[in-house]
């Protein structure tokens, strides 16, 4: 029945998106990009005041640059530091099962809300804005190992072509490669016309500078002499499989570890425990 719902929902949100490119272009291109950017209600933002005791537990700090203003959340070990980057319609505290073991290799561990999430003071996410963050961190705290799950994961690989920072180690857990496939996907949900499709990445484009079919992280990395961990289900059917097989194939330095049954979550025992060898190496 939810789904029926969520279909209906979706098709008439398109419908309303499609009349409205012949009334009003622009307001159709700003609600399309505004409805793909803004994370539903109630997914991943936070409540400060009913933080998740893994957060409690932490050193938080507000991280403040121009417009911009998030959290960090910083477990503290040696002088050694590992960045985390969720993905989206998640936060920081997804991390929980994932620290148990990083806390034992000693380091110092940083996990940062993204933007539009977590208690960071946007609504829009966008990855060049989530790069800019984890350049204020980078700066800041000078990490040498990073771990993004899902689109925390093409951040990663984003902000590496465009910063180039000296990581050591880099792990991506169901991570997709090809924006241009999320953008598609999208497309199809609310079965937009080609007038909207193009505009909204011509948008892209102007807003960005970004050209979507060139987005993607087997471009990135294809050049990186980072060692990497790939980490994909076989059964994620929100990032598919195959998405880690491209970047495996561009990313060199990468090991692809494969999982089944753990879905989009990758929340796997043993492929913590390798995370946590491959770390310490």
């Amino acid at each position: 029945m939810k789904k029926i719902q969520f279909y209906l929902l979706t098709k008439s949100i398109g419908l309303y998106i499609n009349l409205l490119s012949y009334i009003n272009p622009k307001r159709a291109l700003q609600t399309t990009y505004t409805l793909f950017s803004n994370p539903r209600k109630g997914k991943g933002k936070l409540n400060i005041n009913k933080l998740p005791k893994t957060l409690q537990n932490s050193k938080m700090t507000v991280e403040t640059f121009d417009k911009h203003q998030f959290y960090s959340y910083i477990w503290e070990g040696n002088q050694d530091t590992i960045l985390l980057v969720h993905g989206w319609e998640s936060n920081a505290s997804r991390w929980k099962k994932l620290l148990q073991h990083l806390k034992k290799t000693g380091k110092t561990i940083i996990a940062i809300d993204a933007p539009g999430h977590g208690l960071s003071n946007s609504n829009e996410f966008n990855v060049p804005t989530y790069a800019l963050f984890i350049e204020h961190i980078v700066k800041k705290y000078n990490p040498k190992t990073v771990i993004g799950h899902s689109i925390g994961g093409n951040a990663l690989a984003f902000y590496q072509q465009k910063y180039a920072h000296n990581f050591t180690k880099m792990i991506l857990i169901g991570a997709p490669s090809d924006f241009e496939i999320i953008l598609n996907n999208y497309f199809k949900m609310l079965s937009l016309n080609k007038k909207i499709q193009n505009n909204f990445k011509q948008m892209v484009k102007d807003k960005f500078d970004i050209i979507t079919a060139d987005f993607n992280a087997s471009h990135y990395l294809k050049e990186t002499t980072i060692d990497g961990i790939i980490a994909h289900d076989k059964q994620d059917d929100v990032v598919l499989y195959i998405e880690a097989l491209k970047i495996a194939n561009s990313w060199k330095n990468a090991q692809l570890i494969t999982t089944e049954g753990n879905g989009h979550s990758m929340h796997d025992q043993n492929l913590y425990q390798k995370i946590t060898a491959f770390i310490n190496q």
